[in-house]
This record gives C-alpha cells, sequence and structure tokens, in this order.
C-alpha cells in the first residue's frame, strides 16, 4: 500500500516558512503587517480548535477534555508549524483535536456526530468574522475621531486582519481533502461504497492536497473566494445595522 512520507510534506513547509520570511528583512511596513496579523491568527486557529473540542464533549466524547483542550488558552491549541504557514503562507491550522466516535452519544449516526465536530471549526471562524466585522463597522461609524489616531488605525487593522483571517481558515477548512475538515463533512454525505472508496484512498487525496498548496493553486483560488466574502459580509453587516 503506498504511504504518503511527510517529512517530504516538512522540507516543503520549511522552504515556505524561509521564503515567506526573506521579504520582512527588508520592508518595514511588511514587518508592522505581521505583527498587525498576529493576534488575528492567535484568535483565529485557538476558537477553531475550540470549537471542535466543546462540540466533541457536546455529542459525548471527553477526549478533549481529558487532553485539556476544553479552554480558550491559545499555548493548548496552536501547532508550531501551522502557525508560522498560517502568518507566512496565509494558510495554515492549529493542533488537532483528538476524538474517539465511539464515544459518541447513540442517539446519532457516528458519521454524522463526526461531521457536527468537523464542521464546528470553520463555523466558529465564521461567526467569529460577522462578530469581528460588526466592531469594525461600529468604531468607523460611531467613534470617527478614534479612528483617524494612530492607535485607531492600528486598532482597526487589528480587527480588519481577524475578519479576513477567520474567513480565511475557515473556507480553507472546508476544502474537501484529507487532514481537513471539509474531508470529514463530504464524507458524512456520501453513500456507503463512494464513502468507502474515498477513506480508503486518503493518502492520494493527501497528496493532491500537498500539490495543491505548494503551487499556489490553493491561494489562486482561495483568495478571490476570502475577499468576496469579506467584502459582502462587510456590505450585509452594514445594511443589517444601518451603518451605512
Amino acid at each position: 500500500m503506498f504511504t504518503f512520507d511527510k517529512r517530504f510534506l516538512y522540507i516543503i513547509m520549511a522552504i515556505i516558512i524561509i521564503r515567506g520570511l526573506m521579504p520582512y528583512f527588508t520592508d518595514v511596513n511588511m514587518l508592522i503587517g505581521l505583527l498587525i496579523s498576529l493576534p488575528a491568527v492567535l484568535i483565529a486557529i485557538t476558537f477553531h480548535e475550540f470549537a471542535h473540542a466543546y462540540a466533541a464533549d457536546k455529542l459525548g466524547d471527553e477526549t478533549p477534555r481529558q487532553q485539556g483542550r476544553l479552554n480558550l488558552n491559545p499555548l493548548s491549541h496552536i501547532d508550531p508549524i501551522g502557525f508560522i504557514l498560517l502568518i507566512f503562507a496565509g494558510f495554515g491550522w492549529g493542533k488537532p483535536v483528538q476524538i474517539n466516535p465511539r464515544n459518541f452519544n447513540r442517539d446519532m449516526p457516528m458519521k454524522k456526530a463526526e461531521a457536527i465536530v468537523a464542521a464546528a471549526g470553520p463555523i466558529m471562524n465564521f461567526i467569529l468574522a460577522i462578530l469581528f466585522t460588526i466592531i469594525n463597522l461600529s468604531i468607523i461609524k460611531f467613534f470617527n475621531g478614534f479612528y483617524n489616531l494612530q492607535i485607531g488605525m492600528i486598532t482597526v487593522g487589528i480587527i480588519e486582519n481577524c475578519v479576513i483571517v477567520n474567513l480565511g481558515l475557515g473556507i480553507f477548512n472546508l476544502i474537501p481533502l484529507p487532514p481537513l475538515d471539509g474531508s470529514k463533512i463530504l464524507s458524512n454525505f456520501l453513500p456507503y461504497k463512494a464513502r468507502e472508496w474515498f477513506e480508503s484512498r486518503e493518502q492520494i487525496f493527501y497528496i493532491i492536497f500537498v500539490a495543491i498548496w505548494v503551487t499556489g493553486l490553493a491561494g489562486t483560488i482561495i483568495s478571490p473566494l476570502i475577499n468576496e466574502a469579506y467584502r459582502g459580509l462587510t456590505y450585509i453587516m452594514a445594511k443589517m445595522f444601518k451603518i451605512i
């Protein structure tokens, strides 16, 4: 049986990180932008993984609770490599929440429960994106004087990053390829034989995922989606709350 050597993935990630670091040594503005993005990345990953843990716990699996994942401490949820990649490559991940599907309540199919746990992370990111959009628009509308101050511009910059990063992490994780959440969600909706075929080829789909990511195709596809989602969300929230 063919297996994917993850050491190859680590080499690729190291190259991406080094390449991503290079501009920061010469461009002060990029360095400032990096510092502003850090809170957004911490918030997005922490809440994403917490949502997985919380959903699993509510469905009867105490594994995340026993492993100390039912909290909002970033140190419990940050994966160093995924964190760095999310900053420099635009896509990354947190420390995966381990679950035991056999512990789920028996009032729903196991696969459905797994899909709910998988969907909880992206849903949390989208909820945060909505909340930060409302906060951002409120500052611009009702605290215009603060917005015009340097500290205000930095604050708004951090909040806007929180919107963009949460949208990005949520959309990225909905790609239906292992090891992303989208693959677990898709698996729940597939007929039995199709699901069996899909899961038996997980290693192949893993390689496809890496290829899409490394070649930049993921960014080509997802970046426009994030931009459109950002514009659409801003417009809808502004209209809904009569901010514009």
